[in-house]
C-alpha cells in the first residue's frame, strides 16, 4: 500500500471550531465523520495491499491517519506522513496506531507487541521478542508523549516509558476478548474494552457505563476517550455508544462495504 498525503486548506481559526466529534474507519479505508469533525478524505475505493486496522486524530482536530495491517499509513488533512512499515517484512501484522500529543509523530503496534516509532515519537520498548499468551490488539499513548500502553486480547496490559501500569484483566473471566484501550486525560488510568461491549476501568479511569451483558447487533471493535472523561465504543456495524460523552452520530444505518475497525475522537 502506498501512503497518501493531503494538505488541509482550512484556516487555523476554523480548525479550532471543528473540535468535537468522531471519525470512524472501516477496513476498506472508508472514513465516516460525525459531529463537527470534517471529512478530510479516505482510502475507500483505493486498492489496498492490506486492510485498514486503525485510525488516529491530530491534536488540533484537522486531520487523521489510517494504518493498515501491513503498516502502511495514509495521512489526511493536516496529518503529516512520517513513515510506515508498508513494504517491509513484518513478523506480525500491525493492529493499531497512536499519535504523539503534538501531532508530529505516531507509533504503530503489531500483534506480537512490536512497536514502530515515526516522526517525533520515541521508542520506549516493546514485547516484540517476548512470548505472549495472546496477541496485542491496541495501543494508547500517554498524554505527555513519553510512553504508551499496549493491550492484549486476554486483557494483559504492557506499560512503557511514563505510562504507569495500573492493572490488567489477566485472570478475569472474560466473555469475549479485549478489542482496545484508551487513556484518561491525566495518564494515570485507562479503560479496557471487550468485544461484547464490556468496559473495565483501571487507575483513575471512572466507571461510567458499558454494553456488557446486552445483546449487540455487532461486536465492538474499538474505544475512544473524551478529553474531559468518558468514552465512546464503536461496533463493526458502525454503531456508536457514548458513556459520559456526547453522542454525535453513528454509521449503524449506513450501508457499509466493510466493517468499522476503529474510531478517533476529538473533544
Amino acid at each position: 500500500m502506498t501512503a497518501g498525503v493531503q494538505t488541509s486548506t482550512i484556516s487555523q481559526q476554523d480548525r479550532y471550531s471543528y473540535n468535537t466529534g468522531n471519525w470512524l474507519a472501516a477496513s476498506d479505508g472508508g472514513v465516516f465523520a460525525f459531529g463537527n469533525t470534517p471529512f478530510y478524505g479516505s482510502a475507500g475505493g483505493t486498492p489496498l495491499n492490506a486492510p485498514v486496522v486503525g485510525i488516529a486524530a491530530t491534536p488540533d482536530s484537522a486531520g487523521y491517519w489510517l494504518v493498515a495491517s501491513d503498516g502502511g499509513v495514509f495521512a489526511y488533512g493536516d496529518a503529516q506522513f512520517f513513515g510506515s512499515t508498508g513494504g517491509q517484512p513484518l513478523n506480525s501484522p500491525v493492529v493499531g496506531i497512536a499519535a504523539t500529543p503534538d501531532g508530529f509523530g505516531y507509533w504503530l503496534v503489531a500483534a506480537d507487541g512490536g512497536v514502530f516509532a515515526f516522526g517525533d515519537a520515541q521508542f520506549f520498548g516493546s514485547t516484540g521478542s517476548i512470548h505472549l499468551n495472546k496477541p496485542v490488539v491496541g495501543i494508547a499513548a500517554a498524554p505527555d508523549g513519553n510512553g504508551y500502553w499496549m493491550a492484549a486480547s486476554d486483557g494483559g496490559i504492557f506499560a512503557f516509558g511514563s505510562a504507569p501500569f495500573e492493572g490488567s484483566l489477566v485472570g478475569t473471566a472474560l466473555r469475549t476478548g479485549v478489542v482496545g484501550i484508551a487513556s484518561t486525560s491525566t495518564g494515570q488510568g485507562y479503560w479496557i474494552a471487550t468485544a461484547d461491549g464490556g468496559v473495565f476501568d483501571e487507575g483513575d479511569a471512572a466507571p461510567v457505563g458499558s454494553k456488557g451483558g446486552l445483546v449487540l447487533n455487532s461486536p465492538m471493535t474499538g474505544i475512544a476517550a473524551g478529553a474531559a472523561g468518558g468514552y465512546w465504543l464503536v461496533g463493526g456495524d458502525g454503531g456508536v455508544f457514548n458513556f459520559g460523552v456526547p453522542f454525535y452520530g453513528s454509521a449503524a444505518m449506513l450501508p457499509l462495504n466493510m466493517p468499522v475497525v476503529g474510531m478517533a475522537s476529538v473533544g
